[in-house]
């Protein structure tokens, strides 16, 4: 048995280095370049107008439409699910390996990815439809199917997408929970997994409108506090903030002026991980958030496609950001450590046996969240391949079932196999971004048009009509 886990760790290791070291990185980075320039940086000149839509829907809350949920509740779901372990571990790897030239590295990555993601919203709301429950389901398995006419294409992604959210990613995501509650509270795994089984249990099982107000109520307040907590770290070390800034710019060029040349990280290396780490954080062009933002109730699929630039902004240049600078204003890099425990480490430093506390409690949040957002993503592919709720059920069991076993495995295999099959999504994923990105670019006209001439925003659903 050992034998046979070496040769799977090694074919694993192998895959995962193409992709993620060469492929993916080239592909999606290659992507959001060509959709920018496509599409006239309009992360840059519609930005404020995104802004203002999105911070808006806080305080005012939209009902929505049976069947779908508000533009907000969409993007909560979609940043519930891109706010995760990696916006605290994957961070910290990126420093650790990467050096301080890695952060500035992933602000590119979300720049072009804001590009990338509105492209997905929008194919993700043209080729929705509704399923026989009157439900509406989208994303890319349906942009695919509808807009390529590739149903075997369509399905690869969906079962890819199953297998790598919808079961492997939870089960490492409670195995996070678990984890940080172990450490910081002394609670079993085994029972912290139970735990988080039952309640996410009785959150699946209210399907999209219990997922919706769920994503809806917790996610302000999960990324208010985590980033009102960093900054009171960065205002305690607020000497160090100048030095930090410009170890990452200086970082991001020339690593050894920074770190010195025995430490031997290069500025391959500085760009290879922070690209990674930010296109694995905030998930543009991976296909996983359009699930949810082709269900959102909006007039016109433009405005959920400048909402959705909006959350890779969220995840990246505000969240990651943050932690970020509690790792490097406290000097946690040097620490010695690795993954997590250097963000415990900075927090640790600021704050003492509290800042453990703290992080644990934001860790267990933002993991549990994925778990909420990567269940509906799966379970809509899920209602992409089979009709009936039967199928629905058994999934929700099979999922509840790995997010028990995977609070108390080690789970580092179980990692690179979720990382593997994430990879394996992206690509069917790209072709239907670059084949298809001229219907965004025209819905992108048509919306322009429609405010040109005053009218009011409609568009026309021939999926949703026609399912």
């Amino acid at each position: 048995m050992n034998g046979l886990e070496r040769i799977v760790e090694s074919i694993v290791s192998f895959v995962n280095g193409v992709l993620w070291d060469y492929v993916l990185i080239i592909g999606l980075v290659g992507i959001g370049i060509f959709l920018s320039i496509s599409l006239g940086f309009l992360q840059v000149k519609r930005f404020g107008k995104a802004a203002k839509k999105v911070f808006g829907g806080v305080f005012n809350k939209e009902e929505s439409k049976e069947g779908s949920m508000s533009s907000f509740q969409a993007l909560a779901t979609s940043i519930a699910a891109q706010i995760g372990t990696g916006n605290v571990a994957g961070v910290a790897t990126a420093i650790a390996t990467g050096g301080p030239g890695a952060v500035f590295w992933m602000w590119i990555s979300a720049f072009f990815g804001m590009a990338t993601m509105f492209v997905e919203a929008t194919l993700a709301q043209k080729y929705r439809e509704r399923d026989d429950d009157g439900q509406l389901v989208g994303g890319p398995a349906y942009y695919i199917k509808n807009g390529l006419k590739s149903n075997g294409l369509a399905s690869f992604f969906a079962i890819a997408l199953i297998i790598a959210l919808g079961f492997i990613g939870n089960m490492v995501q409670s195995n996070s929970i678990a984890d940080a509650i172990s450490r910081a509270f002394n609670v079993p795994n085994v029972a912290v997994g139970i735990a988080i089984a039952i309640i996410a249990g009785l959150i699946f099982i209210g399907g999209m409108k219990r997922i919706a107000k769920f994503a809806e109520l917790v996610v302000p307040v999960m990324a208010a506090v985590y980033i009102l907590g960093t900054i009171v770290v960065v205002i305690l070390f607020r000497g160090n903030i100048i030095p930090t800034l410009k170890a990452i710019f200086i970082g991001a060029f020339n690593p050894q002026a920074v770190l010195g040349g025995a430490v031997g990280v290069g500025i391959k290396q500085a760009v290879r991980y922070g690209v990674a780490r930010g296109l694995f954080s905030n998930e543009a062009g991976m296909g996983s958030t359009p699930n949810s933002h082709a269900v959102a109730d909006v007039d016109h699929p433009v405005e959920q496609g400048l909402s959705s630039m909006i959350a890779v902004f969220i995840d990246t240049i505000l969240v990651c950001t943050v932690t970020a600078l509690v790792i490097l204003t406290t000097g946690a890099d040097k620490s010695g450590l690795a993954g997590v425990a250097i963000t415990q480490e900075g927090f640790n430093i600021a704050f003492g046996a509290i800042g453990q506390k703290f992080l644990a409690i934001c860790l267990t949040f933002f993991a549990f969240t994925t778990v909420v957002g990567w269940y509906y993503f799966g379970e809509n592919n899920i209602r992409f391949l089979f009709k009936g709720k039967t199928a629905i059920r058994v999934y929700q069991i099979i999922v509840l079932i790995f997010i028990v076993l995977g609070s108390y495995q080690k789970v580092d295999l179980v990692w690179s196999l979720a990382d593997m099959f994430n990879g394996i999504m992206v690509i069917p994923n790209l072709i239907a971004l670059f084949l298809l990105f001229r219907e965004s670019k025209n819905m992108l006209m048509d919306y322009d048009n429609q405010l040109a001439r005053g009218e009011k925003l409609h568009y026309n659903y021939e999926f949703e009509k026609t399912k």
